[in-house]
């Protein structure tokens, strides 16, 4: 499979658009950060070795949206400084000042 149905891109949009919709901010607690990175890295991990899988099935779309996935997962985690990737803004949306909390609130 290799091309992106109108049904697949509706069904992405739904889903997304519902997710969305449904988020508010939750309550401050206090997190395992080792704990939380590892959880963090080990999604990336698992959406990486599906998107291999779809890719060795000739499924580019969902292996294409696997890495998306994992990509996400690991821009998530740098950009709220779970990962140390420096100041890369190439593969992550990170930033000097957003890492060193002048754009982010961050303390």
């Amino acid at each position: 499979m290799d091309t992106i149905t109108q049904e697949k891109l509706a069904k992405y949009f739904d889903v997304t658009g519902r997710a969305l919709a449904k988020i508010k901010n939750g309550n401050e607690r206090k997190l395992d950060w080792h704990k939380t990175a590892e959880d963090f890295r080990d999604m990336a991990q698992r959406y990486y070795d599906d998107a291999k899988f779809f890719a060795s099935k000739d499924d580019k779309i969902n292996a294409f949206a696997a890495l998306n996935y994992a990509h996400g997962w690991l821009d998530a985690g740098a950009r709220i400084g779970l990962f140390d990737v420096g100041y890369d803004s190439v593969l992550f949306t990170v930033d000097k000042e957003h890492l060193e909390g002048k754009d982010a609130g961050y303390n």
